[in-house]
């Protein structure tokens, strides 16, 4: 075993203890196990949902972006900042509704707002689905992450086992508390190694980073500019805009709101996240260090910037470190997705087929939920599925159809009815998924169509085509409704 791949191995040994040793002192029921029993302060609501922020996809897939798209990685934070600001109002009043009705997951809140059983079930199929390839890509970036930090000395598809291993049981054990705790580690690290290489790397190969820049405007001045088409002015608007109403919808963001001790935590986060963002840009600037001391790396390639340039240019025990960050970004995120869905599926269907259920059936179904999911999500991760991509693209735009129905549901009257509000969730889906599954866009319909408008995020036309869809069926079965009522009343006086 080399220096490095022995680093990695002692942090995956301490995340286990924490997040196994997070149980203690615990009496675990389902509140304590899907939100910790609404006691989180500020400080670990903090961790988690920062921990939503840097995860694998970000660890790789930043620095990955800004070597091979440029300046459209700045998408990244810019969406993040406006779902922070959006929390600020949007997020209290989801946690005093959930507290008020004793809600501890995302469908429990959409079925208790619309009084319908079947809202619930369909936001928990719809959260699963945009969940299952987050948790992939966490368990695949991990593999990546050990095996290029090992120097080969460890498999992908070995450091994937071991990794879904350990997160599934710790959050067995102790549900959201392990994810708590492990967050303080994860985070620790994160902070440490994210600054410590933004900022060495680009004074190193080019005496600072305002140099590095001037660099890479010398030699390739398009990746510092949006494009003219594709990755448009008008493709980072609305995909901005998309993913910021999308974030607090993902059901893991959703379920670490509901674990808050009260809203003023929640808007103490809403100020203090947002800096914490700017983490991001320090992995940035290792991307577009690569693009000039790594050329050649070609499609999902990319996503190696960051592992290769730092093992050319540090020793193997500070890659070990590199390596025990990255394998923490994936560990931590990925157990508060595994609750997300067991607990949002438990209450959706098993509390619904067997509404006599104790809490500790429900604890233990959730349990072999999870178990269900890691394996899933294993055996995609194992056998490569190239339905995954697909997935990926969609899991934003697919959540995002979800916000009517939130929006609509924070007044005391809503406007809305369960039917236009599944009328329009199912509208949207089906969009995205015929979009996305047949590569279709506005100008294969019109030809003609202006770049500035084939560019728009398909999950925001799908979006947009879902709101309409459902005020329309909400006018129209409220008329039906109400015509019903007339005439009921009429036979009984007559």
């Amino acid at each position: 075993m080399n220096i490095s791949l022995f680093i990695i191995a002692i942090f995956l040994v301490l995340v286990l203890y924490l997040g196994i040793k997070a149980r203690k002192g615990k009496d675990m029921d389902m509140e304590q196990f899907a939100v910790g029993g609404r006691g989180f302060g500020t400080f670990f609501i903090f961790l988690l949902i920062a921990g939503e922020i840097y995860t694998t996809f970000t660890f790789l897939g930043g620095s990955g972006w800004a070597y091979s798209k440029g300046a459209a990685a700045y998408y990244v934070p810019a969406y993040i900042f406006l779902a922070y600001v959006l929390s600020y109002w949007l997020v209290p009043k989801i946690w005093r509704y959930s507290k008020r009705h004793s809600i501890i997951s995302q469908p429990e809140y959409f079925a208790s707002k619309y009084k319908s059983r079947s809202m619930g079930m369909i936001v928990a199929v719809l959260g699963s689905l945009a969940l299952v390839p987050y948790i992939v890509i966490q368990l695949k970036g991990l593999g990546i992450i050990v095996s290029e930090a090992s120097y080969g000395a460890i498999s992908p598809v070995a450091a994937s086992v071991i990794g879904a291993v350990v997160v599934t049981t710790y959050v067995m054990i102790s549900g959201i508390h392990g994810s708590a705790w492990t967050a303080i580690l994860k985070d620790f690290m994160i902070l440490v190694v994210v600054i410590f290489l933004g900022i060495y790397i680009p004074v190193h190969y080019f005496g600072g980073i305002q140099p590095m820049f001037e660099t890479v405007q010398a030699a390739k001045p398009e990746m510092l500019v949006l494009a003219d088409q594709g990755l448009s002015q008008s493709w980072f608007v609305s995909t901005v805009l998309l993913n910021a109403l999308g974030f607090y919808l993902l059901p893991q963001t959703f379920m670490v709101v509901l674990s808050s001790n009260g809203e003023r935590t929640l808007r103490k986060n809403a100020i203090a996240l947002p800096l914490y963002t700017l983490l991001l840009l320090f992995v940035f600037f290792i991307g577009f260090t690569a693009i000039m001391e790594i050329p050649g790396l070609q499609g999902a390639d990319g996503d190696l910037s960051l592992l290769r340039l730092a093992i050319q240019t540090f020793d193997p025990w500070v890659i070990g470190v590199i390596g025990a960050a990255g394998l923490l970004t994936a560990l931590v995120p990925a157990s508060v997705m595994l609750m997300a869905a067991s607990v949002g599926l438990t209450n959706s269907f098993f509390k619904v087929l067997v509404p006599a259920a104790t809490e500790t059936h429900q604890l233990i179904v959730s349990r072999i939920i999870i178990i269900g999911i890691s394996i899933i999500a294993l055996i995609v991760t194992v056998t490569g599925g190239e339905a995954l991509a697909i997935l990926n693209i969609m899991s934003y735009s697919l959540i995002t159809q979800l916000a009517p129905a939130l929006f609509c549901s924070l007044p005391k009257i809503n406007i809305i009815n369960k039917y236009g509000a599944m009328a329009g969730i199912l509208a949207g889906v089906l969009i995205v998924l015929y979009a996305t599954i047949a590569d279709v866009k506005v100008a294969t319909f019109l030809p003609n169509t202006p770049h500035v408008i084939n560019d728009i995020s398909t999950g925001v036309i799908a979006l947009l085509i879902n709101i309409l869809v459902t005020f329309l069926v909400s006018a129209l079965t409220k008329r039906i409704s109400m015509q019903h009522t007339e005439m009921n009343d009429l036979d009984k006086i007559s």
